[in-house]
């Protein structure tokens, strides 16, 4: 386990509840698509086109992370909660699919922030031997905030918007997070000169952020479109019941809960490059089998991609965090997001073009050939175990 002292255990609860807060959030629309995309009368091209605006959404996230590294990571993760939970909040009450788009662009874009913020925090503030295993605690408590929309949507289904409305509480949070979250010593500690962007550009940095950003862009073309469209899948394709997708989101849940704590350990022992490119490698493969197969496959698929993704996540969170500097490492981290956002566009609607003729499982199914090659890529970074951080 990881020995924190008072300011790390007090920066991990609030950096936590944020976390929290966003996978909770995050997930009432992928949980409630099936009964949304009814509502509103959604096919798959739709609804494919619904997350190809979400993941613009991202672009957002850029110039506010920027500010997270000029002006501290406390209180643009305060605004990000505020922000997308007054923007979820006002999601119960949209017309249309189109409203509902509009108004989760601003909240996805609050969101990443609030993730990739808080995971530089911890990453700054974490024991150097343990950084791994810290970040897979704040996996975690997304994972329990995702696990509380999982729990909630059966029993309220399919009134899908009683669970934004409750996204408010989120506004109370936000000043209790303002408030009480430590500033980050590592970033107190580091001057800043000019723009994060700008720094990024300079080697090393550039050829990292190009690398990085390759790989999550081809891993976001079968992952984004997997994640999103899987409950919906799993509705029209293979006919399942609310109750029976909540079952499998809780055996994957719970083998992803006890897989991030393994990436942790794993990647604190064994480093950050071969067990990135391992488990990427075998997310693909589960993912496009979850796909590939009929109602045993995609429930075995999906424990599999839950198990292989959750345990990759600490790993990806410590290494980003390593491979930049301080002065721009929340820049970095929005950075990437914005690559992933690419990917995801380009396999939203590689799914919502080919899923008329081969079928939405064969749709997503052909992105595994991208997130191989993204996985290959990794190759070519630095290994960064336990080497201190740059600034």
């Amino acid at each position: 386990m990881v020995e924190l002292d008072r300011r790390q255990r007090v920066t991990l609860i609030w950096a936590g509840l944020a976390v929290v807060l966003s996978g909770f959030q995050g997930s009432i629309l992928i949980l409630a698509l099936p009964a949304i995309a009814k509502e509103f009368h959604a096919n798959t091209p739709a609804v494919s086109s619904l997350g190809s605006i979400l993941a613009v959404g991202t672009l957002g996230a850029v110039p506010l992370a920027m500010l997270a590294d000029r002006f501290g990571r406390r209180r643009l993760i305060a605004v990000g909660v505020g922000g997308f939970s007054l923007v979820n909040f006002a999601s119960a009450f949209v017309p249309s699919l189109a409203d509902l788009a509009f108004l989760r662009l601003f909240a996805v874009c609050f969101e990443v922030l609030v993730v990739g913020v808080a995971t530089a925090l911890i990453v700054e503030e974490a024991p150097q031997r343990s950084r791994g295993q810290a970040v897979s605690a704040l996996a975690l408590l997304s994972g329990f905030g995702t696990g509380i929309t999982v729990i909630a949507y059966p029993i309220v289904a399919p009134h899908w918007r009683w669970l934004f409305l409750v996204s408010g509480v989120g506004v109370l949070a936000a000043p209790l997070i303002w408030w009480l979250l430590p500033e980050g010593r590592t970033w107190h500690s580091v001057h800043f000169t000019g723009s994060a962007l700008r720094l990024l550009m300079e080697p090393p940095w550039r050829r990292r952020v190009f690398i990085l950003a390759a790989t999550f862009a081809l891993l976001a073309v079968l992952l984004e479109p997997a994640g999103l469209l899987y409950t919906l899948y799993a509705s029209v394709v293979l006919s399942w019941s609310p109750a029976e997708i909540s079952i499998l989101i809780v055996v994957s849940g719970a083998v992803g809960a006890a897989s991030y704590l393994a990436g942790g350990y794993l990647t604190d022992r064994y480093g950050r490059r071969l067990p990135a490119i391992v488990l990427t490698v075998a997310t693909g493969a589960a993912t496009s089998l979850s796909f590939a197969t009929g109602t045993v496959g995609f429930f075995t698929g999906n424990v599999l991609w839950s198990g292989f993704a959750s345990a990759a996540t600490p790993v990806f969170g410590a290494w980003s965090g390593e491979l930049f500097p301080t002065r721009a490492r929340a820049t970095a981290e929005a950075a990437l997001g914005l690559a992933g956002a690419v990917g995801s566009i380009a396999g939203l609607q590689a799914v919502g073009l080919l899923s008329a003729t081969t079928g939405l499982g064969g749709a997503i199914e052909l992105g595994g050939v991208a997130a191989i090659a993204g996985a290959l890529l990794l190759f070519l970074l630095p290994e960064t175990k336990q080497q201190p951080l740059p600034e």
